[in-house]
């Protein structure tokens, strides 16, 4: 058999550039699925570090804290992260690029580390704090109640010593007389009474105050009229229209009293019937009696 060595070349030509186009295309198909797999991973790392970043930011938002140092350190980490996040997201993901950053990332969660520490830290002593505050506060309202405990006994003590102090008076009598002879005798008809005399007793205290006190008498006749009315005297929003003002030096003893109340002129002779008497000490009522004339 007659083989053409031309025809032959050209086959074996055609045949190895067969055999090369495979291979080439096994190579390319090889390395472009080799490639796609090393975007998809550069890809994934970049959301990786892209997300890790973003928690970081969500972290610093949350953190509040009262500290003007740490929220200084706070604010320069978040803007250094935001910084990071921003320049990945704009740059080709390429492995130095994301190496790059990766090792940035590593650099900040150290930081964070020592940062969130020191939080951590003084969330703790705020905590302590915040008790001590709430114990205080605690025993300061309980002080308070205490006090007002203490100032309402302490009124009321002051109101029964007050009380305790008041000048105290009994034995309450009233006579009438006339005068005869220029001496005077009791009498009990309203046609010779001139005088009505008032005697009562102070009783001892030794709370009250000693000295000047004054006393007051009123006497009111049958037809509801003061006798002897010396005008009216003010003690704040009250008035007492008085028969007769007497000054007692009180000295804390039992002291006897008598006033005589001289009726007017215009007066007598003086109306039958019952005469009521009232004796003040200022505005404050000692006691009463009354007498009857004929």
């Amino acid at each position: 058999m007659i083989v053409n060595p031309q025809s032959f070349n050209y086959r074996l030509i055609i045949g190895s550039l067969i055999v090369a186009v495979a291979v080439l295309t096994v190579y390319s198909f090889t390395s472009y699925q080799s490639i796609v797999a090393h975007q998809e991973f550069i890809e994934q790392e970049k959301k990786l570090v892209e997300s890790e970043l973003s928690q970081m930011i969500t972290r610093y938002d949350d953190v509040s804290i009262s500290n003007n140092l740490i929220t200084s350190q706070l604010e320069d980490a978040r803007k250094n992260t935001q910084l990071a996040l921003d320049s990945l997201k704009l740059l080709r993901s390429d492995l130095s690029v994301l190496s790059k950053f990766k090792q940035q990332l590593y650099q900040i969660k150290l930081k964070n580390k020592t940062l969130f520490k020191t939080i951590d830290s003084l969330d703790e002593v705020n905590e302590g704090l915040e008790e001590e505050k709430l114990l205080a506060y605690n025993e300061l309202k309980k002080q308070k109640l205490a006090n007002s405990s203490l100032q309402r006994a302490n009124k009321n003590l002051e109101k029964s010593i007050e009380k305790g102090a008041q000048l105290t008076a009994n034995s309450f009598k009233a006579k009438g007389y006339e005068k005869f002879f220029g001496a005077k005798r009791s009498s009990n008809k309203a046609k010779h009474v001139e005088s009505i005399e008032v005697c009562f007793t102070l009783a001892e205290n030794s709370l009250t105050k000693a000295g000047e006190k004054e006393i007051y008498v009123q006497v009111v006749n049958p037809k509801n009229n003061v006798v002897a009315d010396k005008g009216a005297i003010n003690f704040g929003n009250t008035s007492l229209i008085y028969s007769e003002r007497q000054i007692i030096n009180y000295n804390n003893q039992v002291s006897e009293v008598c006033i005589d109340i001289d009726a007017d002129i215009d007066e007598q002779p003086l109306v039958s019937g019952t005469y009521y008497i009232s004796i003040f000490h200022k505005n404050r009522k000692l006691g009463s009696t009354q007498v009857q004339l004929k």
